[in-house]
């Protein structure tokens, strides 16, 4: 514990924004993923870190996709390459 807790002496908690997308927002409005984390949330819960990951994959999957959307940017990416090769053809 630090001697001098400055985030609680001002009354903020910076962390709690770093830990779970589903903390309580600033405008009351729900994360974007906060369905696919409470899934992956309530599956791990209680079962531990090695068996989490094992059981609970697809759930986290899940989660990371609507974190991260590396297939949706692919998707926009093979459709951008398909609308240029078909500018290039004067279709």
């Amino acid at each position: 514990m630090p001697f001098l807790d400055i985030q609680k002496k001002l009354g903020i908690s910076l962390d709690r924004h770093f830990m779970f997308l589903s903390a309580e927002q600033p405008y009351k409005n729900a994360a974007r993923c906060h369905a696919f984390e409470k899934e992956w949330i309530e599956c791990a819960h209680g079962i531990g870190g090695t068996r989490a990951k094992k059981e609970c994959k697809i759930e986290f999957d899940d989660f990371e996709e609507c974190l991260l959307r590396y297939k949706t940017m692919r998707r926009m990416h093979d459709i951008k390459k398909q609308r240029e090769k078909l500018m290039k053809e004067g279709k």
